[in-house]
């Protein structure tokens, strides 16, 4: 173990960055790792165990189907939030409304907004999935979390971060002081940083969209993709989200999922997987915005709101913007 440095060891180290929290924002950081194992155990041993591979039969608000999966996820997370005496109340993907802690619980100072399992269409295939979390302090000061906790800009986080589940399994978060990376060992269960300080390339080759719907995305997106093309760069679309960001995070490139005919907001949610992503891109030098606005800024309406996304290598984001905004212009 000489020189490794545990997620834990990590946390604690950095306690003293956030006097305000008393220790209950490292607590929590823990407390994701602790639950993100669960869930890791659960994500590899998939293939060898039918009763949590496939749907439940139900769908979510969001109208998509729920994979057994999602479901575990969504309530092993519930259950450790809710006994760590720190937060008081949660907004989930797979949630209708978001959840009041009652007791002892309501006292805590956070909320967590989250998507406990994304990308879960690829669970059965065998494609890495995630986590995406996001942190903030709630606004009001007693009684039970109400919904002005849960609607509050990405300015707002105190963290955010993801695990992605993949051929190895890492837990990526910030605090506003950069963002690091955490591969987890199974030989000791334990996450160990593997990624100090991550900086977004400013320039990539690589640009995910789901160029199935290309035709009714706007032609400011069709554009930038035609000029991606043009110079042969290198197109990658997993449809996990978290995979596909976190790829191009290490590697340099830009997501798209904008707005199209059938969807004018797209279909991302904006507190679960836009502003957590957003902060984390931010950190490392990257950019994020809806096309028109920097993703944080985005006043929040309701709980399941969506919103398009263009995030990632500085450089890319902007040329896109560009492109998107010179068609607004002349359609205006």
């Amino acid at each position: 173990m000489a020189g490794i440095k545990t997620l834990n060891e990590f946390i604690l180290e950095r306690q003293q960055d956030f006097p305000y929290a008393s220790g209950d924002l490292s607590i929590l950081l823990t407390h994701m790792g602790v639950a993100s194992k669960i869930i890791h155990r659960e994500v590899n041993k998939a293939g060898l165990v039918k009763t949590i591979l496939g749907d439940v039969g139900t769908q979510n608000v969001q109208g998509e189907d729920q994979k057994k999966l999602d479901v575990y996820a969504n309530d092993q997370f519930i259950e450790l939030w809710k006994n760590s005496g720190m937060v008081a109340g949660i907004g989930s993907e797979e949630n209708d409304d978001f959840i009041a802690f009652d007791g002892e619980a309501q006292k805590g100072k956070y909320v967590i907004l989250m998507d406990p399992l994304d990308g879960s269409s690829n669970i059965d295939v065998n494609v890495s999935i995630g986590t995406i979390f996001s942190i903030f302090r709630r606004v009001t000061k007693e009684g039970p979390v109400q919904m002005e906790d849960f609607l509050q800009k990405g300015t707002e986080q105190v963290a955010a971060g993801y695990v992605v589940y993949g051929s190895s399994t890492m837990l990526v978060y910030t605090t506003g002081r950069g963002v690091n990376g955490f591969t987890l060992d199974a030989s000791i269960g334990e996450y160990c940083l593997s990624h100090r300080l991550l900086e977004s390339p400013k320039m990539g080759r690589i640009y995910s969209v789901n160029e199935g719907n290309l035709k009714i995305m706007s032609k400011g997106v069709q554009e930038y993709i035609s000029l991606c093309q043009d110079r042969t760069y290198s197109g990658r679309y997993i449809g996990s989200l978290v995979a596909d960001f976190h790829r191009n995070l290490m590697k340099g490139g830009i997501y798209i999922y904008p707005g199209t005919t059938k969807a004018p907001n797209g279909k991302l949610r904006l507190l679960y997987e836009c502003n957590p992503l957003a902060f984390l891109a931010e950190q490392a030098g990257a950019i994020a915005s809806d096309g028109n606005q920097r993703i944080m800024e985005i006043e929040p309406k309701e709980l399941h709101q969506r919103a398009p996304l263009f995030i990632g290598s500085k450089d890319m984001v902007e040329e896109a913007l560009s492109c998107v905004k010179k068609y607004d212009e002349i359609e205006a």
